[in-house]
C-alpha cells in the first residue's frame, strides 16, 4: 500500500509539475486549496504549512494558509473566510477537534471537502479523509522506551515515574496516551514502576494545549510534593514541548543536567534535538512532515480532479460519527544514538543546525 502511494504521489507531481508555478505567465490556476493550522508556537506547524503551501503550488493550486493562534474561534473565522473565497478543498490541523462541526456543515453545504489533518476532527460527518501518523504506535514507541532504558523487563527497577498527556481536547492524545500505557501498565501493576502521586487517569494528567508552561507548573508541584524527599526515575511526556517545560522545572528543582530522569517526546524539534545530542531528554519520536504533507496533497487533488484517494485504514478512526477513511505513516523513534543518521543523513536537520 506505502508502495502504490508513493508511485502515485510521484505521478501526480510528475504531471503537475508540467505546469511550473501558478504564479508564472500561462500556468495553469487549479483554484484555491485552504490550510487552516492551529499554530506557530509549535516548530512543526510552520513545517507543515510551509511543505503543503510547496507542493500545491507545485500541483498548480493556490493556497490561503492561515494560523489561528490556539484560537478555535479564530480558527472557525478563517474556515469560514476559505469557504466564502470559493475554496476547492480545506485542510484542517484543528485545533480542538469537536468544535468545528457548524463551520465544516457549512462546507459540506458548499460542496468543499474536508481532509483532517493529523488530529481527527470528531463529531461530524463532513469530513472526507484523515491523513496522519500511526497515533497509538508513537505511544507504544515512547513506553517502550521507558522500560528499555530503565531494564525493567531485564531486573531493573523498581523505578518512580510520573506521566503527562496532552490536551484533553485533541483526540491525538488519547491515542499516544493509551499506546504509552499499554505497555507501562504491567510494570506498573507489578509494582516495578510507581506512580507516586497517585495520577494515573488521562483527566489527572492531560496538558491543555501542549503547553510546555502548564506541564511545567505541574512537574513543579509534583517535585515540591510527591518528591521533596525522593528522586523520580522517569517521565513520560507525550510532546517536546512539554518535555522541554519538564526540564526545566526538573533542573529549577535541583536536578543536574546530567542526571535527569529518563524523558520522552515527540515531533523532534531542533531544540530538543540539542537536548538529546547534549543527553538531557533521552528520546522524541520522529513524524517526518514531508510525507505527510504529500498526503494531503495527493487526498485533495485526487478529490478535486474525480478520483479516489489512496488510504490504507479504514476501521482505526471513528470520529463518533462515522469511521474516516485514513492514511497512516510510520513514525520513528530518535535517541542520541540514531540522530545522525535519521534527521541529518535524512536531510531534516543539518548537523551545523543541532550543534548551533
Amino acid at each position: 500500500m506505502t508502495r502504490r502511494w508513493t508511485a502515485g504521489l510521484a505521478l501526480v507531481l510528475a504531471l503537475a509539475g508540467c505546469g511550473g508555478d501558478p504564479a508564472d505567465v500561462g500556468a495553469p490556476d487549479r483554484g484555491l486549496v485552504g490550510l487552516a493550522m492551529p499554530t506557530k508556537g509549535s516548530d512543526r506547524w510552520i513545517g507543515d504549512g510551509e511543505n503543503m503551501n510547496a507542493q500545491f503550488s507545485l500541483l498548480g493550486y493556490r493556497t490561503s494558509l492561515q494560523y489561528a493562534d490556539d484560537d478555535t474561534g479564530v480558527q472557525i473565522s478563517q474556515i469560514q473566510q476559505m469557504i466564502d473565497d470559493g475554496a476547492k478543498a480545506l485542510v484542517v490541523g484543528a485545533i480542538d477537534g469537536t468544535k468545528l462541526k457548524d463551520v465544516l456543515g457549512k462546507a459540506a453545504a458548499a460542496k468543499i471537502p474536508v481532509i483532517s489533518y493529523d488530529r481527527l476532527i470528531r463529531d461530524t460527518p463532513d469530513i472526507a479523509y484523515y491523513a496522519t501518523f500511526d497515533n497509538f504506535k508513537v505511544g507504544v514507541m515512547q513506553g517502550t522506551y521507558i522500560v528499555e532504558t530503565l531494564r525493567l523487563g531485564r531486573g531493573g527497577g523498581p523505578a518512580n515515574i510520573e506521566l503527562f498527556a496532552g490536551s484533553a481536547d485533541d483526540n491525538n492524545a488519547t491515542f499516544f496516551f493509551n499506546g504509552a500505557m499499554s505497555v507501562l501498565t504491567p510494570y506498573i501493576r507489578s509494582g516495578a514502576l510507581t506512580v507516586r502521586s497517585g495520577e494515573t487517569a488521562f483527566a489527572e494528567v492531560a496538558t491543555q494545549r501542549w503547553d510546555g508552561k502548564v506541564a511545567k507548573e505541574r512537574m513543579a508541584r509534583l517535585l515540591r510534593t510527591t518528591y521533596a524527599n525522593q528522586r523520580v526515575n522517569a517521565i513520560l511526556s507525550p510532546y517536546d514541548g512539554i518535555t522541554r517545560g519538564i526540564i526545566e522545572a526538573l533542573r529549577e528543582g535541583g536536578y543536574a543536567a546530567n542526571a535527569l530522569p529518563v524523558l520522552t517526546g515527540q515531533d523532534a524539534e531542533i531544540d530538543s534535538v540539542k537536548l538529546i545530542a547534549g543527553g538531557q531528554q533521552g528520546q522524541t519520536v520522529y513524524k517526518d512532515t514531508r510525507e505527510l504533507a504529500k498526503v494531503a496533497v495527493q487526498m485533495v487533488n485526487s478529490l478535486v480532479t474525480g478520483g479516489d484517494p489512496i488510504v490504507n485504514d479504514t476501521k482505526q478512526y471513528n470520529n463518533g460519527v462515522k469511521d474516516v477513511p485514513t492514511f497512516l505513516l510510520q513514525p520513528v523513534t530518535v535517541t542520541k544514538d540514531n540522530y545522525q543518521r535519521v534527521l541529518v543523513d535524512g536531510g531534516y536537520y543539518t548537523a551545523a543546525q543541532i550543534s548551533g
